[in-house]
């Protein structure tokens, strides 16, 4: 499996969302992609809702999709080989418990590119901001976060953007990202 096989995977499940009508979002990495900072990865992260959910799985089970293991959020593309993870609407990233940051429901903020639903800039950093403070399990996402910065050279006001939880850890990582790198030279 492929970063094509992830990509085709990626378009292929919009379509099948899309058919549906049901809202989603790209987050992790294939949004990274989008806004600039190629990531590779294996598998597609996506947010919904729960209710989103449960009708994607009764319509796509068995007909090109399986669950990751019974009862799981999860499903895995048969054809393709390729994981889908999803998020869920009120939950919390990191560490799972409740902070002043939640996975919002993606009717209310997704924004349409080239047939995909994407998740706003902000919003994306804000997330991944969350998950790398509340869990030292989810460093890459505070990694994720310096990238962008760098490769998509964001702003420093974006911080006004972003939840006061998260202000100061972007802040941190925007000034650490205008330092050169010795080693790059």
């Amino acid at each position: 499996m492929g970063d094509a096989d992830v990509q085709r995977a990626m378009r292929k499940l919009a379509a099948a969302l899309d058919q549906l009508e049901l809202p989603y979002v790209l987050v992790g990495a294939m949004a990274l992609n989008e806004y600039g900072y190629h990531r590779v990865t294996v598998d597609v992260d996506i947010l919904m809702t729960a209710a989103s959910l449960q009708r994607f799985k009764a319509a796509w089970l068995g007909r090109g999709y399986v669950e990751k293991f019974p009862g799981s959020r999860g499903v895995r593309d048969t054809e393709l080989g390729v994981t889908i993870d999803v998020l869920l609407t009120g939950g919390y990233p990191g560490d799972g418990l409740p902070k002043p940051v939640s996975f919002p429901d993606p009717a209310d903020i997704a924004i349409r590119d080239g047939g995909l639903s994407l998740i706003p800039l902000a919003k994306l950093v804000e997330l991944k901001l969350a998950s790398g403070i509340s869990s030292p399990q989810r460093m890459k996402d505070l990694t994720d976060v310096f990238e962008l910065i760098k490769h998509a050279k964001l702003e420093r006001e974006l911080a006004s953007q972003l939840d006061p939880y998260v202000q100061p850890k972007y802040l941190e990582l925007w000034d650490t990202a205008q330092v050169p790198d010795p080693m790059a030279e």
